[in-house]
């Protein structure tokens, strides 16, 4: 492991001010260097969401269906990739018919905003972090939760039931889950006494436990399994993938909020929705994973996290392919009846450990 040694070397944002020489220019180089970080993060996301989207999706569906996924254009079909962009942004652009115009145009614009807006605050490697605020936790939920707003401005404003339906689904989802994951995550905080995100990666560099020769981090999947599981949940609940994907369950309500949506929207809700995906791996990674953390130098620390961002990709994807989607009764009594009061049970638990501990 890398043991105690800090993963953040100094804010991304930074190292392009030093490389660029932008210090000289005082505000505006900092201007400018952050902006170039966050394109360079946003890419990254973006990278990562074209081949998990149009390509891996249909690969590991297929693979669980035992059938032949793309194949046909470029190597293992990943020109699908570029097809699947032509195509979408080409068709024609339908607005419905008494459509609230502003609103409809902007709910799209919320979901990818929202997950993209999260990762500023994400820990990636060694100095690859936009910006790290003692509020850092904090903040990765509250980018998260404004896709809710997104959600339920596409219902409305859609003029159709089936969208509203969805949409009135999609914040009842989010109201159920976002608290015991919130809840979950602050037992995490209760651990380290910090809200920072490169602080609480740092708590989970030290050694756990030793077992044959072999040191175990502190990871706290490792020091509380039990938040872990619930947080992972209530992590897919609010990302909506089976069996939590009531809020668009075709079989129900057509497509739910996205139901009158076509073209670049399609496109951009899509995109959101697998960003989404990446920024609940990636805060699941940093309160539970070590974050960047894994065997070798903390070179590799960007590595380790795509990977454990990637891992919990696959895991919804597994879901989707082989879990049956709830009755939105069921859905809604789990969260509120279920998962709530597991989460503040853990919550009361770890505060008599650490109360005990210290």
């Amino acid at each position: 492991m890398t043991g105690a040694v800090p993963l953040q070397q100094g804010m991304l944002p930074d190292t392009i001010a030093n490389l660029l020489g932008l210090n000289a220019y005082g505000v505006a180089g900092e201007i400018v260097a952050a902006l170039l970080g966050a394109f360079l993060i946003a890419n990254f996301l973006l990278i990562n969401t074209a081949f998990a989207g149009p390509w891996a999706k249909r690969k590991i569906t297929a693979a669980f269906t035992d059938r032949i996924a793309v194949n046909r254009i470029g190597p293992f079909g990943l020109f699908v990739i570029v097809a699947d962009a032509v195509r979408l942004l080409s068709k024609e652009l339908i607005v419905p018919e008494g459509a609230d115009r502003p609103a409809w145009d902007l709910g799209p614009l919320l979901i990818p905003f929202s997950a993209l807006l999260g990762f500023a605050v994400i820990p990636m490697g060694s100095g690859l972090q936009l910006a790290d605020p003692e509020t850092g936790l904090a903040f990765a939920f509250a980018a998260s939760s404004i896709a809710s707003l997104g959600l339920i401005m596409m219902g409305y404003a859609s003029n159709n039931k089936y969208s509203l339906l969805g949409g009135l689904r999609a914040v009842a989802s989010n109201i159920a889950y976002e608290i015991p994951l919130i809840v979950t995550g602050v037992s995490v905080v209760l651990f380290t006494g910090t809200l920072q995100m490169s602080a609480i990666v740092e708590a989970q560099q030290v050694a756990f436990i030793s077992v044959a020769g072999i040191t175990i981090p502190q990871w706290f999947v490792f020091v509380n399994p039990f938040a872990f599981v619930l947080f992972v949940v209530a992590n897919v609940a609010e990302v909506g993938r089976n069996p939590f994907d009531i809020p668009e369950a075709p079989t129900e309500i057509v497509a739910g909020y996205q139901t009158e949506y076509s073209s670049v929207y399609f496109v951009l809700i899509y995109l959101g929705e697998f960003i989404h995906i990446f920024l609940g791996g990636a805060i699941a990674a940093t309160l539970f994973l070590g974050g960047p953390a894994g065997p070798g130098p903390a070179a590799l620390g960007i590595v380790w996290f795509t990977a454990k961002i990637w891992a919990f990709f696959l895991f919804t994807q597994w879901l989707r392919s082989a879990v049956p989607r709830l009755r939105v009764d069921q859905f809604i009594e789990i969260g509120w009846k279920g998962m709530l009061v597991l989460a503040f049970a853990n919550l009361v638990l770890t505060a008599v450990i650490v109360g005990v501990l210290a």
